[in-house]
Parts: C-alpha cells; structure tokens; sequence
C-alpha cells in the first residue's frame, strides 16, 4: 500500500508540475512553407525555456482568422496572439476594448522594448499618433518583381537583367509570348501590388490624409490620370495574352511556381516557398514603375501582418507573451527567418546581422525587398490606413475583375472603386467618430 500511495503521489506530482507551464494561443493565417516556419519559431522558443508553451493554431486566411478573434473576444475564448494583415490595422485599432498596445504590454511585462529599433517604415505603420506602437511586427513583407531566368533565356532576353519599368515588362512579355508562353505575366494581390503600392512607389496619393494616417475622413483616390493609366495599360496587355489574371491574393502564385506563367508581382514573403519548390532558375527585382512620372521610385509599402495581443488575459500569460516576442525579435531570429521566407527584416540589427553574413551576395535578389523599404518615406508614401479596408479590397478585386474581362473600361472601374470605397470610409467614420 505505501509503495502504490507513493506511486500515485508522484504521478499527482508530475501531472501538477506538467499543468504549471502556462499556455499562450497564438492563432495565425500561414500555411505551406511559411506554416511550418510558424511552427518551429513556437517550438524553438517552447525548447528555449519550460515556464511558457506557445501554441500556433492556424485559422484560415487573415480576413476569417481576424473575424474568428472578434467572435471569440465577445464570447471569452480570445488567444492570446492574432496574426492580423496589414489592411486590418485601423480595424484592429478602433478594437479599443479588444487589444493591449504591444508598446504597454511589453512595458507591464518588464521587457526591453525599443520602437527605434524597427526600420521605421514598419514600426511607424503600427504606431498610433501618440507614438505608441499598438501591434507587434512580425511577417512584414513588401512587394517585389519574381521572374524565370529559364524562361527569359530561352525567350532571347537576358537573364541577369530583368525588366524595371512596365515598358520593358511589357516588352518582355511580347517576347515571352513570342516563344510559345501561354503566360507572361500574372499578378498576385492585385489591389495591394497594382493600386497599393503602385501609389506609393509613384509617390501619389492613393487616399486623402495621407492615405489615412491623419484622420478618419480620409477618402479615396485611385482615379488619377495615373492610375487610369497603368490599369489600362495591364487591360491592353491582357487583351493581347501577355498579362493572364489567375485569382483573387496569392491564389496566383503557384502558377509561376510552376513554370506556367514567366513573371509575377507578389509578396517577398513568397521567396522561401520559390526558392524551395520551383525547378528553374529564378531571379527577383523591384516593382516596375513609369520613368515618367517625377519622383518614382519612391518607397513600396508594407504587406504581410503583425501580432496583436487581445485583451482580457492574466499578468502571468502576458509575461510568456512578451518573453516570446523578445525571442523572435532577437536579431539572430529575425535574420534566420528572413533568410527562410523572404519576409523583411524587421529591425535594423537583424537587417545588418544578414548583409553580414553574405547572403545577400550569396543570392543576389534578396536584398530587393529590406532596400525598398528602408527609402525614406513621404506622407504619400508611408502606407495606407483606412478603415474596412478588407472590405475596399474585395470591392478593388470586383472591380479589376470587370477591366480584366473586358465588361469595364480603367476609368469606369476604378471611379467605382472610389465611389463604393467612400461609402465604406463614411461608414466607418460614422462607426468610430469620437464624441
């Protein structure tokens, strides 16, 4: 009987012992290559220290995952840490009552944290006006230029120089084309890469206030000369074969993963899953612009998303919080995992941690991304943050979608963008207007 009284205490023991490690729900949108990398960010910190476990639990893409926080936040059952796409941040902010400002939570948790220590196009993304910063970077990206190397050579283009206006990708297309590419060119997350960032890239003013940054009455104002002209420009390619539209985000992706289409405009965080799955030779290169047009290039905008911390948690499990993403912003883990995926380096250290090392030289291209980004910006130029974006972008998609299949011309298109788009902007002024 002692002998099973001291068995059954010891098994009480461990099992109290195993419960004391405190659990922190990390939900996220990455799936594939980049789901993976997820998981072993969590598992590597997990095996750093015994105190904290983080769970990552994938949620379906950014917009659903961020719709499945709100729910459970009204029901109770929040996690801890939300992935949330950039185009969620003044959603996510007007959340008052749902989010703890990473800046105070670290701060609560007794943890160094220094905004100053982010490339400033990233950190002043996730800052509110009072300068304290509100959500943690995590997979920062920007758009880029991905090519096949093998395409262009046996198209009779050189290889070693890719096409840096939308001139020569048109150009480039045609040969494509010429050589028997079904293909040429596709176009992922074409409200981000094509309006978006084209705005920025141009230096001109995709909405008022400063694309939104200085008030919630901003409006939009993608119907420019300019912009008309560059949708017409992809309608005529698309109309001649040389664009092919594939799909609404990055369903278009593993089209160039492939080999199926030659060129693409998409995420640097795209890289890690080219690099590891496509069987040619591939290079990247910057986004494409109009020499034309003064001040171009100018800086491209931040894509990918950050980590919010929802509210309503005990001290204890924001500590393991803010210990994890000390752990993930450390330099050598930010290096690592911009090396891995193509996502930017968020902090300047990590960023020179990489330049280094040698592997930019060692694989030319991927530099592309952190150098867009860390141009000095203009208040044209520093991001978008409008409210009910993710709903604008569905209303960019249908949009496009008319001008891609001929039923709209650019103007007709894009004068309906900003006119449904407004609606959408007053409504969530109306929402969220103070007093």
């Amino acid at each position: 009987m002692r002998l099973k009284f001291t068995g059954l205490a010891l098994a009480a023991f461990f099992s109290v012992s195993a419960q004391a490690q405190t659990e922190i729900q990390w939900w996220h949108s990455m799936t594939s290559v980049n789901g993976e990398w997820v998981n072993d960010l969590a598992k590597n910190f997990n095996a750093s220290q015994s105190k904290y476990k983080i769970v990552p639990t994938f949620k379906g893409v950014y917009d659903e995952s961020m719709t499945a926080a709100i729910a459970a936040f009204r029901a109770g059952n929040a996690p801890h840490i939300l992935q949330v796409f950039e185009v969620g941040t003044a959603t996510m902010m007007a959340s008052h009552k749902a989010i703890v400002p990473v800046g105070q939570m670290m701060k609560d948790a007794g943890q160094k944290f220094d905004p100053a220590s982010y490339i400033p196009a990233v950190a002043g993304y996730y800052t509110a006006a009072n300068g304290q910063m509100l959500s943690f970077p995590f997979n920062s990206s920007t758009t880029v230029f991905y090519y096949n190397k093998d395409a262009f050579k046996a198209a009779g283009i050189n290889p070693d120089t890719p096409p840096t206006t939308w001139i020569e990708v048109a150009q480039a297309a045609a040969k494509l084309k010429a050589s028997g590419h079904n293909c040429p060119l596709t176009i992922a997350w074409q409200s981000w890469t094509q309006l978006e960032s084209f705005s920025a890239w141009h230096n001109v003013e995709f909405a008022t206030k400063n694309n939104g940054f200085a008030g919630l009455d901003a409006r939009m104002k993608v119907n420019t000369p300019l912009h008309v002209r560059h949708i017409e420009n992809l309608a005529n390619m698309a109309k001649q074969g040389l664009f092919v539209y594939k799909g609404r985000t990055n369903v278009p992706e593993p089209t160039f993963v492939s080999g199926e289409c030659a060129m693409i405009t998409t995420s640097s965080g795209f890289y890690g899953n080219v690099k590891k799955n496509a069987k040619f030779a591939f290079g990247l290169s910057t986004l494409p612009y109009y020499p034309d047009v003064p001040g171009a290039p100018q800086n491209t905008i931040i894509g990918g998303a950050s980590l919010w911390v929802m509210a309503g948690k005990k001290p204890d499990e924001y500590k393991g919080v803010a210990e994890f993403f000390s752990y993930i912003s450390s330099p050598e883990v930010q290096s690592a995992s911009h090396k891995r995926t193509g996502y930017l380096p968020v902090t300047t250290a990590a960023f020179a941690l990489t330049e280094k090392s040698g592997f930019y030289k060692e694989n030319p291209g991927t530099d592309v991304a952190p150098n867009q980004m860390i141009r000095k910006t203009t208040d044209k130029s520093r991001g978008i943050r409008l409210g009910n974006y993710v709903q604008i972008r569905t209303i960019e998609d249908e949009e496009l979608e008319q001008v891609w299949g001929g039923k709209k011309t650019a103007q007709e298109a894009l004068d309906a963008i900003v006119k449904r788009g407004n609606e959408m902007l007053e409504r969530f002024e109306k929402a969220n207007r103070k007093g």
